[in-house]
C-alpha cells in the first residue's frame, strides 16, 4: 500500500512541478517580448537620430551653419541612450530570454520522465534546477497584468501555479483537487515521504 501512496505522490508531485515549469515559461516568454519591445522603442529614435545627424552634416560646407542642429541633434541622441542605459532593457530582455528557454528544457526533462516512477533523488535534482531558475527572476520587472492573466490561465485549466504568483500578487486560488489529478482520494505530500 505505501508503495502506492510513493508511486500516487510521485506522479502528483511531477505534475506540480511541470505546471510551474510551463507557468514560468509563458511568464519569462511574455515578459522577453515585453522587454524587446521597449528595446525596439529606444532603438528606432536612436536611427533617426544618426540619419538627422549625416543629413545635417551633408546638407552644410560650413561648419557653423549646423553646430545648433547639432547639438540639438547629439543633445537627444544622449538623452535616448541615458535612459536606455537606465531601463537596462536589453539585459532584461536577455535575461527573461534566456530564463524562458532554461525553464522550457525542464519542462521537457521532467515532462520525459516515466510517470509511474521517479526516483527521490531525480525528484529533488529537479526541485533544486526549478529553485534555482526561479530565483533568477526578476518578478518586479513583469507586469502585474502578465502575472495575473498566466495565473488565471492556469488556474482556469485547474492547474498549478507558482507561489509568486499565486499568494503574493493577490490571487486567492483554488488548488486541483488530488482525487481529480490522479484518481486517489487520500493526499500525501512527496515531502512528507522523504
Amino acid at each position: 500500500m505505501d508503495l502506492i501512496y510513493l508511486v500516487i505522490s510521485s506522479m502528483k508531485s511531477k505534475l506540480k512541478l511541470l505546471d510551474k515549469c510551463e507557468a514560468l515559461t509563458l511568464l519569462c516568454t511574455r515578459a522577453s517580448s515585453r522587454w524587446s519591445f521597449i528595446k525596439f522603442c529606444f532603438n528606432i529614435p536612436l536611427v533617426f537620430t544618426s540619419s538627422a545627424m549625416c543629413i545635417i552634416n551633408s546638407i552644410s560646407t560650413d561648419a557653423n551653419e549646423v553646430k545648433i542642429p547639432n547639438i540639438i541633434v547629439n543633445a537627444i541622441s544622449v538623452l535616448i541612450m541615458s535612459l536606455a542605459n537606465n531601463t537596462r532593457a536589453s539585459e532584461k530582455f536577455e535575461n527573461f530570454k534566456k530564463l524562458s528557454q532554461q525553464f522550457m528544457l525542464l519542462s521537457q526533462e521532467i515532462d520525459a520522465l516515466e510517470e509511474d516512477n521517479i526516483p527521490i533523488e531525480e525528484y529533488k535534482l529537479l526541485l533544486l534546477k526549478y529553485e534555482n531558475l526561479v530565483q533568477g527572476i526578476d518578478f518586479e520587472e513583469i507586469p502585474i497584468s502578465y502575472k495575473n492573466s498566466v495565473s488565471q490561465a492556469y488556474q482556469n485549466a485547474n492547474r498549478h501555479i507558482p507561489i509568486q504568483l499565486n499568494g503574493t500578487i493577490g490571487n486567492v486560488i483554488k488548488k486541483r483537487p488530488i482525487s481529480d489529478e490522479i484518481g486517489f482520494s487520500r493526499g500525501v505530500e512527496f515531502s512528507e515521504m522523504v
